[in-house]
């Protein structure tokens, strides 16, 4: 693999910065769990003013689940095998996934780049906050073993480029969302 001496350069570096282990661990496990909290206030945040921005808001979270569903392909379509599996001598900081767990491309990655993108289209400040969230993310899958820096990189592209389908997307939830707003309206004036 051409990145196989950098995969392990990382590795070996982060197994002798033992003081920095379990950041890199926190990070690369749990780190993307740290937008649900994100997502939920924009979505709070977008209610009450009016269908675009709440189209927008929306697409955060449903540009992630269409990057996951896209990266889920690639997984099986390209049915890498994870680097600690493959590159001889390397100490990962955390357990090598099975073998039919694949690495390319990352799937933590994927969903913070999607996220930061979608982010980026709805708050530019907030965008580049979350971008250098997710360059963390995908840092931090090299750092732990889990991934080869081109698992990241793919990773990126691919939830760059489906946080971008955002700009199509978003008058096309908002349509449809004004399209429900009547509806649930006339249901509360019922009650």
């Amino acid at each position: 693999m051409i990145d196989a001496g950098i995969y392990r350069a990382v590795t070996d570096f982060a197994a002798a910065q033992h003081w920095l282990a379990g950041v890199g661990i926190a990070v690369a496990e749990y780190g993307v769990f740290l937008v649900v909290p994100v997502v939920l206030a924009l979505l709070w945040r977008a209610r009450g003013r009016g269908a675009y921005a709440l189209a927008a808001a929306v697409w955060v979270p449903l540009s992630m689940a269409v990057a996951f569903a896209v990266d889920t392909g690639l997984k099986s379509l390209f049915a890498e095998i994870r680097p600690c599996r493959v590159v001889a001598g390397v100490q990962p900081l955390l357990p090598c996934d099975g073998p039919t767990d694949y690495a390319f491309p990352s799937n933590h990655t994927v969903l913070a780049a999607a996220f930061a993108t979608a982010l980026f289209l709805l708050h530019h400040r907030w965008g580049w906050w979350a971008a250098s969230f997710a360059v963390l993310i995908g840092v931090s899958r090299v750092y732990v073993g889990a991934h080869y820096p081109h698992d990241v990189l793919g990773a990126f592209a691919v939830g760059v480029a489906v946080g971008l389908l955002g700009v199509a997307v978003r008058p096309l939830l908002s349509r449809l969302l004004e399209r429900c707003a009547p509806a649930s309206a006339g249901r509360s004036e019922d009650r």
